[in-house]
């Protein structure tokens, strides 16, 4: 390599770190990333404790990575190449096909026994019957999809363990999803299950709660369904950086009409519905299932019987409405932002049963469920 070869390299090489730092500067400041559904991070207020602790350095950081000029285009760009580099982990998420799969990582500090625990002592604190769901992701139920020698911890092991729980009863989800892996059941870019994944859990709790003979079979919805929304990229979308699968769609299968939704998002009743349709405009669609993650929501139909208390994570807002259509009341209880007594609360409001409704990925992790032992 001649010098004048290495200066003109050199030369550009400054030209064009100077010339993005130029950029940065005139662009301004974006508050949240769509693509990565997160707000973004802002210049650090400068003080001279901050610099010597260093948190200064790393709020610099953090700026010019997260506000770098075209940081999506980027990022999906690097995961473009690593892809065909033969990567297939992107940010704990496996690329299988033409769907995004979350890695299912062990959990630490025996957590998920623990939570097991929560729910035999919830269960000791009612004379209510208990049961405990626990809904497999699709790194379970798609097992076979995964790459060669991809590590997935063994839900299937942990939910059989969870049914053996004393005067817990079990619901089972995972022979249903098993059963129908090769249907649509779990969204291609997001973590949820799907509405027809949804029907199967509806029909596999009401078969545990002992009336499965009410489920309405899946042609019974088709003058409903409605699809309102072809453009959903969910959250394996914004976290793996692989922003060229085709985007899910959102669809609705029991109508909203009959039922009275109230919600308690800051502490106080407000009116709400089955389906939040301002909710399909935002990067987080699946949140029109209810409106989204809430402390507490109540939906009533005056022509259902029996009053349900389902402690759940958000797989269950997709499952509720067509619970709905069965029960007289149906008090949904997210214990990540509730935090009263449910023992207490299923007997002030005359519940007839508690059913513990939990994807497995978000039961081994969540640090909440203690407050379940109140």
């Amino acid at each position: 390599m001649t010098t004048r070869y290495s200066r003109f390299l050199a030369a550009f090489f400054c030209l064009f770190l100077g010339g993005l730092l130029a950029w940065h500067v005139l662009l301004p400041d974006r508050d949240r990333s769509d693509v990565e559904n997160r707000t973004l991070a802002r210049f650090p207020e400068f003080s001279w404790e901050a610099l010597r602790d260093g948190s200064f350095t790393k709020g610099v950081e953090d700026y010019f990575a997260d506000q770098f000029p075209l940081r999506d285009q980027w990022t999906g760009l690097k995961a473009r190449t690593e892809q065909l580099q033969g990567k297939r982990e992107f940010n704990g998420v496996y690329l299988c096909g033409d769907a995004l799969i979350a890695k299912v990582e062990p959990p630490k500090d025996g957590l998920e026994e623990k939570n097991l625990s929560y729910v035999s002592r919830l269960a000791g604190r009612t004379e209510l019957p208990v049961y405990l769901g626990l809904i497999p992701s699709a790194a379970e139920i798609h097992r076979d999809r995964l790459p060669k020698g991809a590590e997935s911890w063994d839900q299937a092991a942990f939910i059989a363990r969870a049914g053996e729980l004393e005067g817990v009863e079990p619901v089972d989800f995972l022979t249903p999803l098993t059963d129908h892996a090769g249907e649509e059941i779990f969204y291609r870019t997001d973590h949820h299950w799907t509405t027809l994944g949804a029907w199967y859990g509806y029909a596999a709790l009401m078969e545990a709660l002992g009336r499965g003979e009410e489920v309405l079979e899946q042609k019974a919805f088709e003058p409903w369904i409605e699809y309102h929304s072809d453009e959903f990229q969910g959250t394996l979308y914004s976290q793996s950086g692989i922003h060229w699968l085709p985007s899910d769609a959102i669809e609705f299968w029991v109508p909203d009409v009959g039922f009275e939704v109230t919600s308690w998002r800051d502490g106080s009743p407000k009116w709400a519905a089955l389906y939040d349709l301002n909710k399909l405009q935002t990067k987080d669609k699946y949140s029109a299932f209810l409106g989204g993650n809430q402390p507490l929501c109540v939906i009533r139909n005056p022509e259902g019987s029996g009053k349900l208390l389902v402690i759940r994570d958000s797989y269950a807002d997709s499952m509720a409405p067509f619970l709905t259509l069965h029960f007289e009341e149906v008090h949904l209880l997210d214990p990540r932002y509730y935090r009263y007594s449910a023992a207490r609360y299923a007997e002030e409001n005359g519940l007839d049963a508690v059913a513990v409704v939990y994807s497995v990925p978000n039961f081994i992790t969540d640090r909440n469920l203690v407050l379940l032992t109140q």
